[in-house]
């Protein structure tokens, strides 16, 4: 399967709604979860299906992101035709950057074009989510499909973030045809969602990307709603997440952590007694780029005072010195100093919070030092004065920032 499947991992993604943890990094490349970027969790679920041929169409501030897989994902052995391969804009037919998903595949079609892979897997590589990609391939044979899109469940009571599918018998997608009791006949009432997993046959999608009305379509937001006439007589289908195919403990978790109060949710639900994301599935790790730090500890600050932490997570390296931790996620050379107080904070690595300092309700970027006596999230005010301020109330210092 590893070497009929090409797999495209998207990220070009700005992530403004992410702003200010976007300044120095794309989307993919912000941190997640204590130790993690978004992209690993794409690129773990490749790993364990067994799809070992990726190419990462890069753009935006990359530079952290190509640093990312240099030291973390160098993994793959050319010579049994594993690799996987940051592309940034190659303007081989024009001097335009990507605009757009579909664009970018379109002008890296060259490189479709010359790979022995039967299919093409394109994925968005800045989603959280765990799902086996194999049993989705298998699904795709099984159908003799054309197309076959992953797609989640819409969840009663929240935003869809996009138009519900329409699916016919035997999860077969439908086009976008007008409204009616007839035209809607067989069709299912239950509502399923794009979740940014597209498989296409290669000759398919290449045929598809030689018209530029379709490329201008999938890119103005309905690459979905044209997959039914892209897919022609093999047709288009719906590979529903969360289901029991799969080696993956089926958790159904999905996000897109699409701005600050997203992303800040996201992070604190791994602190749950029983997370939505389940992070701790044997032979189902997710990998990343770990330094070789010391573990984590706690030791008592120079009053005396014992290093403590509760409920949260510590990753390594980081050095509780008679502070208090609670209910926070410390990424890695994190320091918190005697009487300092943190709490419902996300510490990216190299902070340190110095003696005395308290914070809570806060995400503090790359090695930030926070000063003796600090004080965030609790005066909502002054916070809005010096930093980004969230509508959810969530404090995000910038990287390097300097008080």
């Amino acid at each position: 399967m590893s070497l009929d499947t090409l797999t495209l991992v998207i990220a070009t993604g700005q992530g403004e709604g992410l702003s200010p943890l976007t300044q120095h990094r794309t989307k993919a490349a912000v941190p997640f979860g204590g130790k993690y970027r978004l992209i690993d969790f794409t690129l773990a679920n490749c790993l364990h299906s067994g799809l070992r041929k990726m190419l990462v169409l890069t753009q935006y501030k990359s530079h952290s992101l190509q640093k990312h897989l240099r030291d973390g994902w160098s993994i793959f052995h050319p010579e049994l035709g594993e690799f996987i391969t940051p592309v940034p804009p190659q303007m081989r037919d024009s001097r335009d950057w990507y605009a757009g998903a579909f664009d970018a595949i379109r002008q890296n079609r060259y490189l479709i074009e010359r790979s022995s892979a039967r299919y093409v897997l394109v994925l968005d590589g800045d989603l959280v989510y765990r799902m086996d990609y194999a049993e989705l391939v298998r699904f795709h044979q099984e159908k003799g499909a054309g197309v076959t899109l992953g797609g989640r469940a819409l969840d009663p009571g929240r935003p869809a973030g996009a138009r519900p599918l329409r699916v016919g018998p035997e999860d077969r997608l439908l086009g976008d045809a007008p409204r009616s009791r007839a035209s809607d006949e067989g069709v299912s009432r239950e509502e399923w969602v794009p979740m940014g997993v597209c498989l296409f046959n290669k000759d398919l999608l290449l045929s598809a990307l030689e018209r530029d009305e379709v490329v201008l379509s999938a890119d103005a937001g309905g690459a979905a709603a044209i997959l039914p006439a892209m897919a022609g007589p093999q047709g288009a289908f719906l590979y529903r997440f969360g289901g029991e195919r799969g080696r993956v403990t089926p958790d159904r978790y999905w996000c897109d952590v699409a701005d600050i109060d997203a992303y800040y949710a996201a992070n604190i639900a791994l602190l749950e007694t029983d997370p939505p994301l389940d992070l701790y599935q044997e032979g189902w790790s997710i990998l990343t780029d770990q330094g070789q730090y010391p573990p984590a500890r706690t030791v008592p600050g120079r009053s005396g005072t014992e290093g403590v932490f509760v409920n949260s997570m510590l990753a390594a390296g980081a050095v509780i010195t008679g502070g208090g931790v609670n209910h926070s996620i410390l990424f890695p050379r994190v320091r918190v100093n005697d009487g300092a107080i943190v709490e419902d904070a996300i510490l990216f690595s190299g902070v340190s919070v110095a003696e005395g300092a308290c914070i809570r309700r806060c995400i503090i970027d790359k090695d930030v030092a926070v000063p003796r006596g600090e004080r965030i999230g609790f005066d909502p005010e002054s916070d809005r004065r010096r930093f980004t301020v969230s509508p959810g109330g969530v404090a995000v210092i910038p990287k390097a920032y300097r008080f």
